[in-house]
Order: C-alpha cells, then structure tokens, then sequence
C-alpha cells in the first residue's frame, strides 16, 4: 500500500476543506501514479472534489465513520478494519491512501511507499501530515530536481518503510 500527498514546510496538507495551493505538475503526478488502481480516502476527502464526484478510472473507497453515508459510485467503509479487510482483494502494490489527515495518520503504518511532492513555503493550515523526516521506519529514496511553478518551489520525493510488514 501506497500514500501520496503534498505538505508544505510544515507538513500542512489542507485548510477549510480545500488543497493548499494547485500545482499542475502535481496534479499530473498524482493522477499518472493513481489512475488504473484503488484510492482510499475519508468522506470529507471525497466531498471536497469537483461536483461530490469518484475520481475517473480508479476504484474510490471511502471511508465514513456516518453510517448512513451512501454513494452507489463509491465502495464505501465504516472502519479501518473493514477497509483492510475490503482491501485484500487487491494487489497492494495498487492501493493508495489519498487523504485526509485521519487516514493518512491510520494507514500509514500499512504502507510501505510514500510519495510527497514538498512544497518550499509555508501556507495557512488546519490539516497536517505526521512529518516522517523525523520517524526512524521511514527513508527517503528519491527527490527530483527542484522544480518552480507560479513561484511556487518544490520537489517530488519518495520514502520506504523500512520496517513494512505486509497487512494480510
């Protein structure tokens, strides 16, 4: 299981239900690493696209601790375990945690890659991702050169746990 997310300087992801600032490379990013496979995310998350609308070409499972929550598009959970456990049914390798703060924080330890696209300034944050540049389990692997947008700078990164056990 995968996560991909984009933090700035302190980790911050969101504020008031909206992205802290749109990158077009990012967004082509995300969409090249999670077309094709299964994306998991909090209903709020989901809420927060476009028209309420299932990203196109993925499975979107959400997860809703509403019970009455319904959305015949979506593959829709009510805890973790019963998210892992609909998860099994899928190559792990295709699975990403897309969001918000709480799923990020409660699947992280099922994920043995991570994909950050770190943004070189500050912004207004409400939502945070843990910073795993202080978390021993987690490595980076890979950055890209800097690159610039808007004069916005930033990187694309890539951890490993290096202490990933598969979930099953």
């Amino acid at each position: 299981m995968k996560a991909i997310v984009a933090v700035d300087l302190n980790w911050g992801i969101g504020c008031e239900g909206k992205l802290l600032q749109y990158i077009p490379e990012d967004m082509k990013f995300f969409k090249e690493k999670t077309i094709g496979n299964v994306v998991v995310m909090g209903r709020e998350t989901f809420e927060s696209f476009p028209g309420k609308n299932p990203l196109k070409d993925r499975i979107n499972i959400v997860l809703s601790r509403n019970e009455f929550f319904k959305d015949h598009r979506l593959v829709i959970c009510n805890s973790v375990e019963e998210t892992l456990k609909k998860l099994k049914k899928y190559d792990n390798d295709k699975i990403f945690i897309i969001g918000g703060a709480d799923i990020y924080k409660q699947f992280l330890p099922y994920c043995n890659e991570l994909y950050v696209t770190k943004v070189q300034n500050k912004q207004k944050a409400d939502r945070f991702f843990p910073n795993i540049d202080i978390m021993k389990e987690w490595q980076l692997v890979e950055e890209s050169e800097e690159k610039e947008y808007n004069n916005i700078k930033y990187v694309f990164s890539k951890y490993i746990n290096k202490t990933y056990r598969y979930y099953a």
